[in-house]
This record gives C-alpha cells, sequence and structure tokens, in this order.
C-alpha cells in the first residue's frame, strides 16, 4: 500500500496470541480486523478509526494483508458507482497476484476470482447478472410470500404452546434458507446442513475451505438434476436462460444466492424483531397504525444493515480517495453499517429515515444486490405473520442482555427471548 498504510511486516506470522492488548493493532499501528477482542466491537472499533482517519482507514485482514477500510457514505458511493476504477475483479489484488492468499486462506472462499457476476464488470457482468435477476424475476414476490406464511405458521407451531422462545435460533436462523430451498427446488431437508455451511465460508473460519467444498458439491448434483428433469425453480431458469450460463457458472451463481440470502435475511428479520420489541416509537406506533412495517424494515436498514462490511473492491490505478492515495491492486473493504452512521450525512441519528431509501443496506451501482426484493418480501412477511400469530409478544429479558457475535462480514444478533401467551 501507500506511505499512509505501510507494507505488511516480513515477521506478520508472528502474532501474539488473541486476546492480548498487542494483537488488536499491529506494530505499525493499524488495527486488526480479524482479531477476535476487535470482532467483539466492530461498531466501536470502526467508529475510533472514522475519529483517527477520516472516511478512509488503513487496516488488515486475515493474514495480516493490508486493505482500506471505506467508513464515509460518499465515499462508498464513489467506490461503487465506478467500477472501472474500483474493479470488483478480485485478479487485480496485488497479494492475490504476489502469493500471499493460499488455497486455505480463510478469506480465499469469497475472494479468489470466480465465473460469477460479482466477479466482472462490463458487458461479461451484465451477461452474467442479466441471467441472474431475469430468473429472479420469475418469481412473484406473492408466491414468495406463500412460502414464507406456511413455514413461518410451521416454526410458530412449534413453540407456540409454551409462551417463550428463541426467535433467532428457533425462527430467524431456520427461516430464509427453507424458502430458498424451495426457490431452489432441493429437498427440505439439505436446508440444516446447508445453513452451517455457509455460515462456515461467511466466517472465514479454517474449516471455511472445506464447508466451501461441500456446498459446491451438493450444488453441483442439484444442477445435474435440474439438467435431466427441469422445473419451475431458480436453478432451472438459469439453465434454459439464453444467455447460455456454463454449468461452472450455474453452479457458482446458486452457491452466490444461497450464501447472500441466507445470512443478510436471518439478520434482517432477527434485527426488525429487535427493534419491535424495544424501540418503543416502532412499538407504540406500529400498534397505533401510524407505521408500516416496510417504514419499519427501511429505518432498520439504516441502523443496523443485514451486512456490516463487503468485500471488497480493488483498484485498477493509483487514485485518490477520501484524501488517503489508493495504489493500483491495493484492497477495498466497504463499510455500509459505517456509511449508514456517517455523521456527513445523518448528524442525528435519533431522526426518522422513513422513505428515505438512500442506505446501503443492499450496496448499490451495478453491482447492488439482485435478490434484495425477495430478502424484503421474506422478512416483511416473516414478521408481519409472527405478529399476527403472537399479537402480545414481548422481551424476556432487559435489551441491555441482548448480545451480538460479529465477523468481518456480519454482525448477528445471538438470541433473542420473548415471552407471550401459549396458544394452541
Amino acid at each position: 500500500m501507500t506511505a499512509n498504510s505501510p507494507e505488511r511486516p516480513a515477521d506478520y506470522h508472528l502474532a501474539p496470541p488473541p486476546g492480548c492488548p498487542a494483537h488488536v493493532r499491529a506494530p505499525e499501528g493499524l488495527y486488526r480486523l480479524h482479531d477476535p477482542a476487535v470482532q467483539a466491537d466492530l461498531v466501536g472499533v470502526y467508529e475510533k478509526l472514522r475519529a483517527e482517519y477520516g472516511p478512509v482507514a488503513p487496516v488488515l485482514v486475515q493474514g495480516d494483508l493490508p486493505a482500506w477500510l471505506v467508513l464515509g457514505h460518499r465515499e462508498n458511493l464513489e467506490i461503487l458507482r465506478t467500477p472501472s476504477v474500483f474493479s470488483r475483479d478480485s485478479r487485480h489484488w496485488r497479494d492475490m497476484t504476489q502469493g500471499n492468499v493460499p488455497a486455505d486462506h480463510p478469506l480465499a472462499p469469497i475472494t479468489t476470482w470466480q465465473p460469477l457476476c460479482v466477479f466482472v464488470d462490463g458487458e461479461e457482468h451484465q451477461r452474467l447478472r442479466g441471467a441472474v435477476t431475469d430468473s429472479l424475476d420469475r418469481f412473484a414476490s406473492r408466491g414468495i410470500r406463500r412460502h414464507v406464511t406456511r413455514f413461518t405458521h410451521q416454526l410458530v407451531d412449534e413453540f407456540a404452546g409454551s409462551g417463550q422462545a428463541d426467535l433467532v435460533g428457533q425462527f430467524a436462523d431456520r427461516l430464509p434458507l427453507r424458502v430458498m430451498t424451495q426457490l431452489f427446488g432441493m429437498p427440505e431437508e439439505n436446508g440444516p446442513s446447508l445453513t452451517t455451511a455457509v455460515e462456515d465460508v461467511l466466517n472465514g473460519t479454517q474449516t471455511a475451505v472445506a464447508s466451501n467444498q461441500y456446498i459446491t458439491r451438493t450444488l453441483q448434483q442439484l444442477v445435474d438434476r435440474k439438467r435431466a428433469h427441469p422445473g419451475h425453480d431458480f436453478p432451472s431458469k438459469l439453465i434454459e436462460h439464453p444467455a447460455g450460463l456454463s454449468d461452472d457458472e450455474i453452479r457458482e451463481h446458486l452457491r452466490l444466492i444461497l450464501t447472500a440470502a441466507n445470512e443478510t435475511t436471518v439478520n434482517l428479520i432477527a434485527n426488525t424483531l429487535r427493534t419491535v420489541l424495544t424501540d418503543p416509537r416502532f412499538r407504540a406506533h406500529l400498534a397505533g397504525g401510524h407505521m408500516t412495517l416496510p417504514d419499519a424494515l427501511e429505518q432498520v436498514m439504516w441502523d443496523e444493515p443485514p451486512m456490516m462490511t463487503l468485500l471488497g473492491r480493488w483498484a485498477t490505478s493509483d487514485t485518490q480517495l477520501g484524501e488517503q492515495a489508493i495504489t493500483k491492486g491495493d484492497m477495498l473493504l466497504l463499510g455500509l453499517r459505517a456509511a449508514n452512521v456517517d455523521p456527513a450525512i445523518r448528524p442525528d441519528l435519533t431522526a426518522p429515515v422513513h422513505g428515505n431509501r438512500s442506505h446501503l443496506a443492499f450496496s448499490s451501482g451495478p453491482h447492488e444486490c439482485p435478490g434484495r426484493h425477495i430478502g424484503r418480501a421474506i422478512a416483511d412477511t416473516a414478521v408481519d405473520t409472527l405478529l399476527a400469530r403472537l399479537p402480545d409478544l414481548r422481551l424476556a429479558v432487559p435489551e441491555t442482555e441482548l448480545q451480538w457475535s460479529s465477523s468481518l462480514m456480519y454482525r448477528h444478533l445471538v438470541s433473542l427471548p420473548v415471552q407471550f401467551t401459549p396458544t394452541r
């Protein structure tokens, strides 16, 4: 990187043990975003970085690889809307070309170039993304909502008689992938094992590569079945699309949608439920009919978007961003949540943002999330159906006792214990 962000030291593998204060920052003073102590307080660390560096901060990721963390709303938009300078093609990444990202690196599954619309720009991006969006658009929101309603009732039936539940473990964690198995034309029993594997890959654990291989095998088997026996499902629509995707392209886009849709929708459901149960503005307004559930979802996507940090972009040339000198080959991380609370656009975080969709919850620009309407439909329908089933739903513990788990990309509510009047 540049003089503003020193190169990785030669002995970077000789790091102190996790939990040691020296482990949080490298010798050159940069925060290690992969350190457990940092990930336990990413929101706080990001604000410290904003105060120290401004809208663009130098950081380190797994293996002490250097990167830029983009915290400003304007700067994030500049990256998202200028793919010619800030490319999605990871083959521009200097550390990748220099062999510093081996196959077993925790970030390898989500940064190694693949035949995916999220790793290309220009005409090839239009071809691949067009196939994905056209195929997803074949499924109307009404049909998706029917699946969500059915699975929501099934999940609520399992705990409705007890008068208590954990709405993360017993509801939000389990719902999205059940819906996705229907869109994929998969057996419902594939859901639990795929959920575990997807979480492993996104958390960048030491077993992420093995989990990624399991996902790839499962989806390749699905593609083979759908070529032989097509149906009204997402894989079949991709196969028959006139863009003529290869089996590898189809399989990898299925993996992309599966990975992106599950964790983000789990977080969107959990965060919306938490807000409805803890924020007196929402609770009172929903009960009084002054705020719709979509309005509440919009507020959540500003304050607690489903994705914390988006990997990544790579500079195709030397440039300037937020008063930092970016060098060709540098990696950039998009701090979506930090951008949403940027004081430059939200000086008062308590002010309502109803009707304002300039948040970055689904990214922006040509690579904006193609399944955002599906995620919103699942979350909106799930929360609405749950509240209708359990109208006196209330938090079972003080809000201050709620806990979060964090990784570089996501901040996940650990549990949401609630109470309600038992029903049959």
